[in-house]
């Protein structure tokens, strides 16, 4: 007999698949016994079922990294706690490289393996073949094998995992399809079913294909794109050797997977097709799509080629299966923006069964706690941004997401899809002077300039690309003379109202200056002490207060302070289109802005660290004088439609001393030789002030801020590791993040990021280091430092301070 559905749940779960019921897993494991799981059809219906079960553990973020590595500790007691079967087998994974190009990408990948505590090896043809038999590797330079990595039947892991659910209390419905969601407030009230209505406290969508159409029923965006993905199973092949470790061809977009004594042989393709029907049709579960021989026909004589046996082996079952996929490759998790309580977890990018487990642990203990267990924002439904509800845009950029499933990951990679979109109110402008854009954000953003008679293209390569001169001459103007940047992407916020001082300064770590005028630099953070915001506020005359932040987190930095806000009478307004940004910085730029503002901007007049209200050319801008790139600098916030009168005044004057446009990659290089961390990349959730080395933007003489009990303990305690800045000693190493840090021999850390500083002439790292054991700043300075960079170590020294200017001579002019 079916129990009766109930009316009232504390958490309810849409979707069956894997990620749900791992979901339904580990809420129930952590004790949350009211836990109801809904499927429309039955467990595994809609994409876990067809897939093709490859469970890898590499990926480019140690967080991710980390997540799946979870799903492995999982599987591997998942049938004994259970009794149900999974099909686990550690067999381990081999990716091909066919070129010396795919070697240095998985040379990169190696160190940062290393760094993540991932076994990672190179084998030559030889071992390849001792390893695979059957396959040819005569066209091969080398192979990574990973040992740790597996293989698994996604349905029986889906079904062990709601077995688990159900032995903890966890209740799962199938045949009951979800018609409505109810909102009070803002905040989900209950699911409607075709079964009835369940009041609940959270909902969490796992619909995987259906997600988008299920967020809809609540406001919610969903920016997944429905796609094929195929694969075939062949007939027993004679003398296939079992559970041989699963191959990644990725030079020729292939993977391949024994299967009862058979080959899968499935297809990463760089034209994927889409799956246009929206919303989904009924009696879509547990169905195939026709099999489209066409688009696979391409890529059949590699596959013949690497598996000769191919040639006579007959297909026993084609999969044309429809999956999710989201514009980055990288699936989605958190709490929606629009509506509290509202979690999401889909998007899985063809990988969701080696995700399922990390992920289901991930999202029962953000839904307990309101938090992730530690930084997901790789992951993190925030990420996005209003265009992403632009059914054109998750098309176009889906596809290109799936297709660079098995693309070469070069360094400093820009994605092409959809653009251009977001453009600055001087981008034609930008254009005629030889500007190479990236994007982020939909922004288009001038990464560097091309001088005449060069193409503003980039080149990708793991060695010197070829615009380093040209940023370098960039960088150069900026130290040396005076360079103008477009930083209008920044995100800005406005906000006003009777209690906006007062509920901000309990928001933020540092005090929020007294003075109109003043600007504070300071970060948000959390119970833990890490750091959710990197912010910098500006007080204005009326009593309101200008925000601003970095480009990415625009969704996300907006969700935290509003939340954080809640309560008080304080109204938060995203004006980030209503302002450009020309950021004027070099030992020239007094000069330049002299000669154009109507008002004294000398250094009596206008000191480091005040913003003031000026009439440039006749426009009227907000300067804010600050030096993130480490000289004498302005950013001027300008109301878009003045932002081309502005930027010719600044150029004209500018032109009698040596002014340059520069772009994001001089920037890098200007804020690596000054140590300035970047949230998402040196500093993120799991990181504390005093651990980054942002101590001096903390005031614990406040009585009261979210994380200052946290950081009060760690001042007692004291840290257990702190971020270095390392210079490379070989002018000719170059650094891309995650490079492993030794210290006397012993690894203690990798790299949070990597660049180039072009006064240094150096490459120059940021990374956390283990102190553990390390009682002074002289003792962890006086360590014998290398890194590890493409397999191979070079020597690298410490710098506790900022590699240039340690003294911040410059930035006060």
């Amino acid at each position: 007999m079916t129990a009766a559905l109930p009316t009232q749940a504390q958490v309810v779960i849409i979707g069956g698949g894997v990620i749900g019921c791992s979901i339904a897993y580990h809420l129930a494991q952590t004790g949350c016994r009211d836990v109801v799981l809904v499927e429309r059809h039955r467990l595994t219906s809609g994409s876990t079922w067809h897939a093709a079960g490859g469970i890898g553990q590499l990926r480019q973020n140690a967080n991710v990294t980390r997540l799946l590595r979870e799903s492995v500790k999982l599987y591997e007691r998942l049938e004994a706690e259970t009794g149900q079967a999974t099909g686990w087998v550690r067999n381990g994974s081999l990716r091909l490289a066919s070129s010396q190009e795919r070697r240095a990408e998985y040379e990169v990948a190696a160190t940062r393996a290393r760094s993540f505590g991932i076994p990672f090896e190179f084998v030559g043809p030889d071992e390849i073949r001792r390893m695979v038999p059957t396959m040819t590797v005569d066209d091969l330079v080398c192979a990574a094998f990973v040992a740790d990595d597996g293989i698994g039947n996604p349905s029986d892991i889906a079904l062990a995992l709601a077995k688990g659910a159900r032995m903890k209390g966890a209740r799962i419905f199938e045949h009951t399809k979800v018609t409505g969601i109810t909102l009070e407030h803002g905040r989900v009230a209950a699911v409607v079913t075709d079964q009835g209505a369940i009041r609940c406290e959270t909902l969490v969508n796992c619909g995987g294909i259906w997600a988008r159409e299920i967020g809809r029923l609540a406001g919610v965006n969903v920016p997944l794109q429905p796609s094929h993905h195929q694969y075939f199973v062949t007939e027993r092949i004679e003398g296939l050797k079992k559970n041989f470790p699963t191959i990644r061809d990725t030079d020729n977009n292939l993977y391949f997977k024994e299967e009862v004594g058979g080959l899968i042989v499935g297809q990463y393709e760089f034209d994927p097709i889409p799956y246009l029907e929206d919303p989904i049709p009924e009696g879509h579960e547990f169905k195939l799509m026709p099999e489209n021989i066409a688009q696979f026909e391409p890529r059949l004589p590699a596959a013949a080629y690497r598996f000769p046996s191919l040639e006579k082996a007959g297909i026993k079952r084609w999969f044309n299966g429809i999956e999710s996929f989201t514009e980055d490759g990288m699936f989605i998790l958190g709490e929606a923006p629009e509506v509290d309580r509202f979690f999401v977890a889909a998007g899985f990018n063809a990988f969701g069964i080696a995700s399922a487990g990390g992920a289901g642990m991930a999202m029962a203990h953000w839904i307990l706690h309101g938090e992730p267990p530690f930084d997901l924002w790789p992951a993190d439904i925030r990420r996005f941004g209003a265009f992403h509800r632009s059914k054109q845009q998750i098309l176009v950029r889906g596809l290109e997401g799936q297709a660079h499933h098995f693309a070469m990951l070069w360094p400093h990679l820009e994605f092409q899809a959809g653009r251009p979109l977001r453009r600055s109110a001087v981008h034609h402008l930008l254009q005629e002077q030889g500007a190479c854009f990236g994007a982020k954000f939909g922004w288009e953003r001038a990464n560097w300039f091309a001088p005449k008679g060069v193409e503003p293209r980039d080149i990708y390569t793991f060695d010197r690309p070829n615009w380093f001169p040209h940023v370098a001459a960039e960088h150069r103007a900026c130290r040396e003379t005076v360079a103008l940047f477009d930083q209008s992407p920044f995100a800005k916020y406005h906000l006003s109202g009777r209690d906006a001082a007062s509920a901000l300064d309990r928001l933020c770590a540092a005090r929020l200056k007294p003075a109109a005028g003043s600007v504070t630099y300071t970060q948000v953070l959390n119970r833990r002490g890490g750091i959710e915001a990197d912010l910098t506020v500006t007080r204005r005359r009326d009593g309101s207060f200008f925000i601003v932040t970095g480009t990415g987190f625009a969704t996300r930095d907006f969700v935290t302070l509003r939340n954080g806000l809640a309560g008080a009478d304080a109204h938060l307004m995203d004006v980030t289109s209503a302002y450009g940004c020309l950021s004027l910085m070099g030992p020239k730029a007094r000069n330049v802005l002299a000669q154009v503002a109507e008002e004294d901007i000398s250094d009596a007049a206008f000191p480091y660290g005040t913003a003031q209200d000026l009439f440039l050319d006749g426009a009227p801008v907000l300067a804010l004088r600050v030096g993130f790139a480490g000289e004498l600098g302005w950013e001027l916030y300008v109301p878009c439609e003045y932002m081309v009168r502005v930027h010719d005044a600044l150029v004209a004057a500018g032109a009698a001393h040596g002014l340059r446009h520069g772009g994001y990659r001089a920037l890098d290089s200007l804020r690596m030789e000054k140590a300035r961390r970047v949230w998402a990349a040196e500093i993120n959730p799991d990181y504390t002030p005093f651990e980054a080395g942002l101590g001096f933007a903390v005031d614990l003489e406040k009585p009261d801020f979210v994380g200052r009990d946290a950081l009060l303990r760690q001042r007692e305690t004291g840290v257990t590791r702190r971020l270095v800045a390392f210079v490379v000693e070989d002018p000719d190493t170059l650094l891309y993040g995650r490079e492993t840090i030794y210290r006397d021999g012993e690894r203690v850390g990798w790299l949070a990021s990597g660049g180039f500083g072009f006064t240094l002439d150096r490459a120059i790292g940021l990374g956390y280091v283990n102190t553990q054991g390390i009682s002074s700043a002289a003792q962890l300075a006086e360590g014998r430092y290398e890194l590890e960079v493409r397999t191979h170590r070079v020597a690298a020294k410490p710098h506790l301070k900022s590699p240039y200017d340690p003294d911040n001579i410059r930035i006060r002019g």
